[in-house]
């Protein structure tokens, strides 16, 4: 049995930790009726009932007063409080430890220097330790989630300081990194800043990196709830829409911790925890074509710069049909690779693929994918030395709500045009040293740091479209001039 650790940095990367931990355990209690500890719930949850130090026979109950035994392999950190005493007086504050928490008061003020420079340092001890601790925990530890944003000061260098400190002290153990990148209409001044200097540690340090941009979760939140609910003045109910109710991915709906107070970003943060139970499902689940995390990057990232992958989930919603027709299931492999359905604002299929993993879980069949994957390769475009680069999975067990869903993994080159508008945005800052003291007043941070996070964005950038350049196998400029 192998393990995961999440680590949860900043207000966003608690919030969707959060809601990962509260929708993975309604998943184990929907699966696990007996609620018996298991493999599957051992992946992510441990044990701490000393009567039962084996992974057997330990009743859990269907409710959360009855799983005290339990704590997440999680660790939170965040340099304000307020979102950590939040989730630790709320109805999940039994699952999480308080010796694996790492909190300061006064915040990073929306500077990645403050966050990497300054609070890394001061706890660099402290996480290390916490880290330690989670890790002996597990017997088999295979990857470390960490969840962050961009744009503000403790996600962006705070947690790019625990992605360096792990690759130190477990050089071995994946990285795989979920980042929320910021809407070119943000309100933090100065997250251009921020996502530029916290990209260059990423493409450094991490060996996956799923970029998320905050304008395309409520694009999709919109695109879920115009089809849903809303018609003129009035709302439809999930009768009239022919939609089977609670099966929204950006829903709580039948979670353990649902309340009537759902907060405004509650909705963005499901469609991210459902992207990480998708992609974990394998390894908490059984299926006849399971995918272990390892392969995710094996078969995804060909050059160790170019791990940024595009994501997509399907369906978004399901139709209260109790039978799927071959063709809706064949829709929902159509829709994965569809502009409107990436949590990125970008377009694979104007992109050139360097390879895609396919996760479905549900009752389907081997021979389905093969056939979708047929039907869709005239339209996709695969770089020239990797035609066949696709990657598989299926999972028995559904998604909460969904008979079937899929979850897309794409190493594609439409990438660069969402890192070219953050470079836009961060030149059109940098240009005139707008705010550049704020950084260069904390201990360690100089200019050249600015100018060397743009140079490793280029760089990225070029690789990119370097591939794009070369799209047919024919190189179309000199990538090498040798002076005689």
């Amino acid at each position: 049995m192998t393990q995961s650790i999440v680590v949860q940095v900043g207000q966003c990367g608690n919030q969707i930790g959060c809601r990962f931990w509260d929708l993975a355990l309604r998943e184990h209690s929907q699966v696990n009726q007996n609620g018996v500890y298991n493999e599957s719930i051992g992946s992510f949850f441990r044990n701490v009932d000393s009567r039962h130090d084996d992974p057997a026979n330990i009743p859990l109950g269907s409710g959360l007063g009855k799983i005290k035994s339990l704590k997440a392999r999680a660790i939170l950190v965040d340099m304000e409080e307020g979102v950590v005493s939040e989730m630790m007086s709320g109805p999940l504050r039994e699952v999480f430890d308080y010796h694996q928490f790492i909190t300061d008061v006064s915040g990073s003020g929306n500077n990645w220097a403050t966050g990497h420079k300054m609070y890394g340092s001061q706890y660099k001890d402290q996480l290390s330790e916490v880290i330690r601790r989670a890790a002996e925990f597990c017997d088999c530890l295979q990857c470390f989630f960490i969840l962050h944003s961009m744009g503000g000061g403790t996600g962006s260098g705070v947690g790019t300081c625990v992605v360096n400190l792990l690759e130190d002290d477990y050089p071995d153990v994946y990285r795989f990194v979920t980042a929320v990148y910021p809407s070119a209409e943000d309100d933090v001044i100065t997250s251009p800043y921020n996502t530029v200097l916290a990209m260059r540690e990423l493409t450094n340090h991490a060996d996956c990196v799923l970029p998320i941009e905050n304008q395309a979760l409520i694009d999709i939140v919109n695109k879920i709830s115009k089809a849903t609910l809303p018609t003129g003045t009035g709302k439809r109910t999930y009768q009239q829409t022919g939609v089977k109710s609670n099966s929204a991915i950006c829903e709580d709906a039948g979670s353990l911790t649902k309340t009537s107070d759902e907060k405004p970003f509650d909705k963005m943060n499901n469609l991210v925890a459902n992207l990480l139970l998708n992609m974990t499902s394998s390894a908490r689940f059984e299926g006849s074509l399971n995918v272990d995390l390892n392969e995710i990057t094996m078969n995804l990232v060909p050059f160790p710069r170019m791990h940024y992958l595009v994501s997509s989930q399907t369906p978004l919603y399901c139709m209260a049909d109790v039978k799927i027709p071959p063709r809706r299931l064949d829709q929902m492999f159509s829709d994965a690779f569809a502009r409107e359905h990436q949590m990125l604002r970008a377009d694979p299929k104007h992109g050139l693929f360097l390879a895609c993993a396919l996760m479905v879980r549900g009752n389907v069949e081997v021979s389905d994918i093969r056939r979708n994957i047929d039907r869709l390769r005239p339209t996709v475009n695969f770089v020239h030395w990797n035609q066949e680069g696709w990657k598989t999975g299926l999972c028995s067990v559904p998604a909460v709500g969904q008979p079937q869903s899929l979850l897309t993994l794409c190493n594609n080159t439409c990438v660069r045009h969402t890192f070219s508008g953050i470079r836009d945005r961060f030149s059109k800052l940098y240009k005139r040293k707008a705010h550049i003291h704020h950084y260069t007043q904390i201990d360690g941070m100089e200019v050249g740091d600015f100018s060397d996070s743009l140079e490793s964005l280029n760089s990225v950038i070029e690789e990119y479209s370097s591939l794009e350049r070369n799209r047919g196998g024919v190189v179309t400029e000199p990538r090498l001039n040798v002076v005689s």
